[in-house]
């Protein structure tokens, strides 16, 4: 796919995520990461030659090595995976804008160790399994709130900005816009959040229509690589 491809391609992704974003209200945003686990630095540059700037990796290794390959692009990286507590070190050392994926408050509080240890701040989302799937990381709906004001009491260098889910895994739309209502509703029972990140490849229309304001699109985006 040569670049014009690419552009057209990307524009009619920007045009479906539009539609959905109305069908909400004229003043609903939606923003885009990118998540590139599965591409190079190359498909990544291609990207922002077209206007994107937000990305995410899934992996601690995988984000330090793209980063420092581009790092003379202005990119916003994201660290959108389970986060493992030996590669926090690594994560902080490429100051990635946002952490989406908090699931736990003994993740939380090591964070916070290191952060105030290296007098830094992190953005973050504090991740809910609103699917109730046991393959899928997060606190249960009925803990969420709780934990999520208990995290951001003992973890004043975690700045949260909101919730992160992953739809219900199943080709049943009922079952997965519920997942979605339900990361929704406890989006908005908290206090200054401005991230509701939910929505990826197969089913961001349906998140955008559930109130979702940050999509994770990998395979639609680099379908061509």
């Amino acid at each position: 796919m040569n670049t014009l491809e690419q552009k057209r391609h990307f524009d009619a992704i920007i045009e479906r995520i539009e539609r959905a974003r109305i069908r909400v209200s004229e003043h609903h945003i939606v923003k885009i990461v990118a998540a590139s686990k599965y591409v190079d630095a190359q498909a990544i540059r291609d990207l922002y030659s077209i206007g994107q700037r937000a990305f995410g990796e899934n992996k601690v290794q995988d984000l330090k090595i793209k980063a420092d390959l581009l790092e003379e692009l202005p990119l916003e990286w994201h660290f959108i995976g389970t986060l493992q507590k030996n590669k926090i070190n690594q994560l902080l050392g490429v100051h990635p804008h946002m952490i989406h994926s908090i699931d736990s408050l003994e993740l939380a509080l090591a964070l916070q160790e290191r952060l105030s240890r290296e007098n830094q701040t992190l953005r973050a989302l504090v991740q809910v399994n609103s699917a109730y799937e046991e393959t899928k990381a997060g606190f249960m709906p009925e803990e969420f709130s709780d934990k999520y004001a208990q995290i951001a009491t003992q973890c004043p260098n975690l700045h949260l900005q909101g919730i992160m889910s992953i739809g219900a895994h199943t080709d049943d739309r009922a079952i997965v816009q519920k997942s979605f209502e339900t990361t929704r509703s406890l989006f908005e029972q908290l206090p200054d959040a401005t991230v509701c990140s939910m929505g990826m490849s197969g089913d961001f229309e349906l998140a955008i229509e559930c109130g979702s304001t940050l999509v994770r699109l990998g395979s639609i985006l680099f379908k061509h690589k």
